[in-house]
């Protein structure tokens, strides 16, 4: 058996979906982004129940109503892990009795992208779930252990997420809320509406691109809707772009931003930008020892 080395060729010959989420406040649009996707193409799953911005939109759609559903539609999108036991979610034993109740899993080759709205739902229901299981009761008292509930809570979202991740050949598109709070010195600060903060601390490092859908305005010009994709920017939004293809700024049209990110690679010396303050020639006159 020779080792198993996957060449540059082998590797870029395997087709490769993007992952990512976009966060935004509520009433931004964020679901409506679906409208710049094929329809064709699109498979919505709808957790928040609240798709009046798309009426008319026709597209399929998958309506999970409880954690469980969101495992096994999960699975059936992304296939099983042979790595994990038969009794744990996501292994071949959860596949092939998902594939009995839900038919053949070729069903879903129609499908380019799968998009998902939200995340902030789906924490929700997660943590619902959490909060049943033994591991959310204490061992001595038998009364709930709310300890207990977030830390299920963060390793059952952050294997949702994985496992979706995985999905090589789909592109898979989270949607949440942004939630805007204040520090302690009265500064603004941007975080993900998902409960628990394992997921939304670790949810950066999952997905290839972190967008924030955001109300930016010009001077003197009028507010507008736009995507913000780097992780420097000066508003303080959460941001990611792992294809480094994207500007700072784009047009919020998820369609046109997926195909700009499939673009012919950028050479790698232009990924990263190095632009240094200028250096005031004073400040090096006064930083110079005196004689």
């Amino acid at each position: 058996m020779s080792l198993p080395i996957i060449s540059a060729d082998e590797r870029l010959a395997v087709p490769r979906g993007i992952k990512g989420c976009i966060f935004g406040k509520s009433g931004i649009g964020k679901t409506s982004l679906l409208w710049t996707l094929d329809p064709d193409r699109t498979l919505f799953m709808d957790l928040e129940a609240g798709d009046l911005a798309i009426e008319g939109w026709t597209g399929a759609s998958i309506r999970p109503r409880t954690w469980t559903e969101c495992r096994d539609f999960a699975v059936f999108i992304g296939g099983p892990n042979p790595a994990l036991r038969d009794e744990q979610p996501y292994s071949l034993a959860h596949y092939a009795a998902i594939c009995d109740r839900f038919g053949d899993p070729a069903a879903l080759d129609r499908y380019d992208t799968i998009f998902v709205d939200s995340i902030t739902v789906a924490g929700r229901l997660c943590f619902g779930w959490c909060k049943g299981q033994p591991e959310a009761l204490s061992e001595k008292t038998g009364k709930p252990d709310v300890r207990g509930a977030y830390g299920l809570h963060g390793r059952e979202m952050i294997g949702w997420l994985t496992h979706l991740q995985h999905t090589r050949a789909k592109n898979v598109w989270f949607v949440g809320i942004l939630d805007e709070k204040l520090d302690d010195f009265n500064r603004k600060l941007f975080q993900p509406q998902i409960d628990g903060s394992k997921t939304g601390l670790e949810l950066p490092g999952i997905v290839d691109e972190v967008i924030t859908m955001a109300e930016l305005k010009a001077d003197g010009g009028d507010p507008y809707r736009a995507f913000v994709c780097h992780t420097i920017n000066p508003w303080g939004f959460p941001a990611k772009d792992r294809s480094g293809r994207l500007d700072h700024v784009e047009e919020p049209h998820l369609g046109r931003l997926m195909a700009k990110i499939r673009t012919a690679a950028t050479p790698a010396s232009d990924r990263l930008t190095y632009a240094p303050p200028p250096t005031d020639p004073a400040s090096d006159d006064q930083s110079q020892p005196q004689s």
